[in-house]
């Protein structure tokens, strides 16, 4: 689902920018992903969707070997 349509973001680039660089803010994110925000109105739903991906990330135990996890190549 595209969350930023000024971007072209989807849900997905979000959640893998997530798990790969741990943003702490949407502004971040932007950035983890190579732009930056526009008119901001996707912030709030960029924050939620970075929410939940840190908080599953979190809350799996050690070794765990779920999708939220990038395999070792």
């Amino acid at each position: 689902m595209i969350v930023c349509s000024c971007n072209v973001l989807s849900d997905q680039a979000i959640r893998t920018a997530c798990s790969k660089a741990a943003p702490r803010t949407a502004g971040q994110v932007y950035g983890c992903l190579g732009c930056s925000a526009q008119c901001g109105r996707c912030a709030r739903t960029i924050r939620k969707i970075m929410d939940e991906a840190l908080s599953a990330a979190a809350a799996c135990p050690a070794g765990c070997a779920c999708a939220a996890h990038p395999k070792e190549a």
